[in-house]
């Protein structure tokens, strides 16, 4: 195998990103029945504080993200993309199996809620630079012109994994009750991603080292530490750039099944149609804004997706829980679905070109883990306590508006010093 000339095109891209599939379905199915999962680990006579602790528990594994990305990411900046994602998912599978497999709290008492804390927190610390690690393998290995496009592709997998994620759930609630969901059908989903794993591990082992990674003398540790602290500046600029996606991100797929359900009480059927149509439309417009960027540059996708947002999440919203309905909650998902889509297929790539090469993988995967610890990944939880607190079932969209202010004012940070691909370096040769 040749290890210095990575392939370029479809195979290639679909080689690397199968382990981002695996990592958001996991995240998606936990989200998706965080209720049922708070029944089984967190007991509660209190149905408020059970869901709070799975939410919690959900969001904890994102705390373990921007140690993986210093840790992983290094070991990738050193010894390879190639390397460094079959490691990754190695540590993702482990957790994912993990948390499949434990009984529940009636069984072993307080070691079930302990393991599947251990098992989220091992997937947040793979998770730490596996987004990094594929966005920066598929940025270097894109064809000249391309960059944005093939980048899209590492979001544009996860939409998959949410909308399979979805149907599959739709599948189960149509053959067992909702009280056998509860009960044991939510495990259903885990265990069909543990059957995915040794498949995912025999299509990524067939990846091949990047050009620019074997033209160049791979960093030190200490020279690794000495580049993220001359661009700290550039990296937390990096932090407020990515919240806006990743509270997006999470709002429209992780948390929609639960608002749909525990806030608008609208079927679980319903709200998982919602999800698997929204995974769609990413899907779709993820690739789409990611070629648009290639043409008009990334800063007017990011100005005009997070303005857009800024101003509409609020009424929105209000539309929507004045008059909750399936059709309602489709349209605002599919409204938010287009300034996701448009956001995040200018930004993924925006991070991995304003990146020093050096540093690549461990910035971006800082960048973007810092922000997820911080307020993407707790997106289903704050949501649920901004809606106890304020008594609005709209308050969600103060949390995206948040997320949506920082990153307008980092983006415009950020570019007042050009076009950061001008500095990316030579991509591979068509």
């Amino acid at each position: 195998m040749n290890e210095s000339r990575a392939p370029h095109g479809a195979a290639a891209v679909f080689r690397v990103v199968t382990g981002n599939f695996l990592e958001m379905y996991d995240f998606m199915v936990y989200g998706f029945y965080a209720t049922a999962i708070g029944h089984a680990f967190f007991p509660s006579d209190n149905a408020f504080a059970s869901l709070m602790l799975s939410l919690a528990t959900f969001g904890a594994g994102f705390l373990m993200r921007p140690i993986g990305a210093l840790v992983l990411g290094g070991y990738i900046d050193r010894h390879g993309r190639r390397k460094g994602l079959i490691l990754t998912l190695g540590l993702m599978s482990a957790g994912v199996l993990l948390i499949a497999f434990v009984p529940g709290y009636a069984a072993i008492g307080v070691l079930a809620p302990v393991l599947v804390l251990v098992g989220r927190l091992l997937q947040g610390f793979s998770a730490g630079a596996e987004l990094g690690g594929v966005s920066v393998y598929l940025a270097e290995i894109a064809r000249p012109g391309q960059r944005g496009f093939y980048v899209a592709w590492q979001s544009a997998s996860q939409q998959v994994a949410v909308v399979f994620a979805a149907a599959l759930g739709v599948v189960l609630h149509s053959l067992f009750a909702d009280a056998l969901m509860d009960r044991w059908g939510w495990r259903i989903p885990f265990f069909v991603g543990s059957l995915i794993v040794p498949l995912i591990f025999m299509i990524r082992r067939s990846l091949e080292e990047t050009a620019q990674f074997g033209a160049r003398k791979a960093p030190d540790t200490r020279q690794i530490l000495r580049s993220l602290r001359a661009n700290a500046g550039l990296i937390l600029a990096g932090v407020g750039m990515v919240m806006m996606t990743t509270v997006s991100f999470y709002l429209i797929t992780a948390y929609m099944p639960t608002y749909g359900c525990a806030v608008l009480q609208l079927g679980e059927l319903e709200s998982l149609l919602v999800t698997g149509c929204i995974g769609l439309s990413n899907f779709v417009w993820l690739p789409v804004m990611g070629a648009l960027s290639d043409r008009v540059g990334r800063k007017p996708l990011l100005v005009v997706a997070s303005l857009a947002t800024l101003l509409t999440v609020w009424p929105a919203l209000q539309w929507l829980v004045a008059a909750p309905s399936f059709a309602r909650l489709l349209l605002v998902g599919e409204w938010l679905s287009l300034l996701y889509g448009t956001y995040n297929g200018a930004m993924v790539v925006a991070l991995t070109e304003l990146m020093p090469t050096d540093v690549r993988t461990t910035g971006f995967s800082l960048a973007y883990s810092v922000a997820t610890a911080t307020m993407g990944g707790f997106t289903p939880a704050m949501c649920t306590w901004l809606i106890h607190a304020t008594g609005s079932r709209a308050a969600p969209a103060l949390w995206l508006g948040v997320a949506a202010l920082i990153g307008l004012g980092c983006t415009l940070a950020l570019f007042r010093r050009g076009d950061p691909a001008s500095t990316f370096g030579p991509q591979q040769p068509s």
